[in-house]
Order: structure tokens, then sequence, then C-alpha cells
């Protein structure tokens, strides 16, 4: 197997830690690996490709780290046509909350997202996809 080796904050390097021991991982390699698969997995879904996409991502950082809002913003308006709304709003006493909602394909959701994770200084990113077609499957099934 291939060494491989990546920097990290120590209280994150604390935290595998924890995790690895807490959980019966073999130690540190094994709880990366294992989340890089989950990683590289997460947008590998067979049933949402080649169909209508609405995302939800919630990005969160510290105000105080000015290169994150701005790196924001200027992913909003690099990718308009994803996005279909924006919302900025301050959580707690440091914090701010960035909420997208895109509409687009699997890819272009997959590569803002990824876009987000890999800016700097986020403290946490989370989201979720579905098909619009669901929706206008179950509104017709209504009327």
């Amino acid at each position: 197997m291939t060494v491989v080796s990546v920097s990290m904050p120590e209280e994150l390097l604390e935290r595998i830690d924890e995790f690895s021991d807490e959980h019966g991982y073999t130690g540190r390699s094994e709880v990366v690996r294992d989340a890089a698969r989950d990683l590289l997995g997460e947008f590998e879904d067979a049933r949402l490709e080649d169909r209508d996409l609405m995302a939800v991502v919630t990005v969160l950082f510290d105000y105080e780290t000015t290169s994150v809002e701005e790196r924001m913003m200027g992913l909003r308006h690099e990718h308009e046509d994803l996005v279909a709304a924006n919302f900025h709003s301050h959580v707690g006493s440091h914090y701010c909350m960035e909420l997208f909602i895109l509409d687009g394909t699997l890819e272009a959701i997959s590569a803002f997202v990824g876009k987000i994770r890999a800016t700097r200084d986020t403290l946490s990113v989370d989201y979720s996809v579905m098909p619009v077609d669901d929706f206008t499957a179950a509104a017709v099934e209504d009327d």
C-alpha cells in the first residue's frame, strides 16, 4: 500500500484518534481510508444520474475568516446558472451560515459541493440531493 502524508490541525487528528478507538478501527489510516471511500462514493448514486436534481447545501464558518465569505460569494456568481437561491445568516456569536439551493445535474452539484469543501477554513459543509422529478410525479398523482 502506498504511504501518503497529510497535513491537518492537531484537533482533527485527536478526533480521528478518538473515533478510531471508540469504533474499533485499527488506526488512523483505516479511518482516513474509510472516510475517503465514503467521500468518493457520495455522488456515485446511479439513481441520481441523468435526472433533474435539487440540492440544499449548508456551510458554516467563522465570520472573522473573511476569505470564506468572499469565496462563497464568488462561487454563487460563478455558478449562477446552478444556484437557485442563496441565504446568509449569522449564527451564534462568531459564526455565519451560508445556505445554497441548487437546481441542476449530478455532475454540476457534485462539482459545486467539491469547491465548497475545498474552501479553506470552512467548519462544516452539509448537503442533501433529491430528484425534482419525484415531486413532479407526486404532484400529478395527487391531482
